[in-house]
């Protein structure tokens, strides 16, 4: 069995924003995130509100960080964002890597983590939204044992998603 590489989590920082937006500037990367990475302002919000999360909540979106301590991707929860669809009330766990740390086990790694903080954090149960054609997002949520609870359409882009499951 593969050992997983060194990878550590960190509230977001102000600084990571930029890190984020320079990391995520990868058409591969954003490839079911709109295809491009978005503003700085988005990450900016993003960042802020994930320090919010933690201190409300107790976890977050968490800037992933490598053994060099270089700013890789995030991993964490959040309560699901959105009104309108989806999992309305529920706790999502969600990802986004570099490209250059693909295939290495970071997210799987950083995911294990991140359940466990929820987990202790008292969360019952997570989802993940998974775009239906992200393969390596899917084999995530099957690394770490969650079940595919049903499929929906996003209402913006239309695409076929699927909602995972794991009751912790």
């Amino acid at each position: 069995m593969n050992r997983a590489p060194d990878v550590r989590l960190r509230v977001p920082t102000d600084e990571d924003a930029i890190a984020w937006h320079r990391i995520f500037d990868d058409p591969e990367v954003m490839e079911f995130h709109g295809g491009r990475s978005a503003e700085l302002s988005v990450y900016e919000e993003l960042t802020a509100r994930q320090r919010r999360h933690d201190a409300e909540y107790g976890f977050c979106f968490w800037t992933m960080l490598d053994a060099d301590d270089q700013v890789i991707g995030f991993t964490g929860a959040q309560p699901w964002p959105h009104e309108s669809f989806g999992p309305v009330g529920e706790i999502e766990i969600g990802w986004r890597l570099a490209r250059t740390h693909w295939g290495q086990g970071y997210v799987t790694a950083a995911a294990r983590e991140t359940l466990d903080r929820v987990r202790r954090a008292g969360v019952p149960t997570v989802v993940a939204m998974v775009h239906s054609e992200n393969k390596r997002s899917i084999a995530v949520t099957q690394r770490l044992g969650m079940e595919l609870e049903e499929l929906f359409t996003t209402p913006t882009t239309k695409a076929l998603g699927h909602q995972y499951r794991l009751n912790l």
